[in-house]
């Protein structure tokens, strides 16, 4: 019973650190463009275009024109390391 009870709270704890989600940000206002895949935000005077997909959750009619509160987070598309400089440096000497 005492090892049950410890494998529990161990997986609880487990279970933050497996789940770790990047912080939500949010962005407020008109829509300009509605599609299956994205909507574009006026927020001032930029157009913030934000991907969706299917397991996009929407509350209410978004349509053009709808004012809208969007979350989202930020997610890598690609990542390109630069050179070390001062690693070349070093392998030169």
């Amino acid at each position: 019973m005492k090892r049950l009870a410890l494998a529990a709270v161990l997986a609880s704890l487990a279970l933050p650190a497996a789940a770790r989600q990047p912080n939500t940000y949010q962005v407020t206002g008109p829509v300009l463009e509605v599609s299956d895949d994205m909507v574009v935000v006026q927020k001032g005077k930029e157009k913030w275009e934000i991907a969706r997909t299917a397991d996009t959750k929407v509350t209410g009619d978004l349509k053009v024109g709808a004012k809208v509160t969007v979350e989202y987070r930020m997610t890598a598309a690609t990542v390109e390391v630069k050179g070390d400089k001062a690693g070349k440096a070093k392998a030169k000497k």
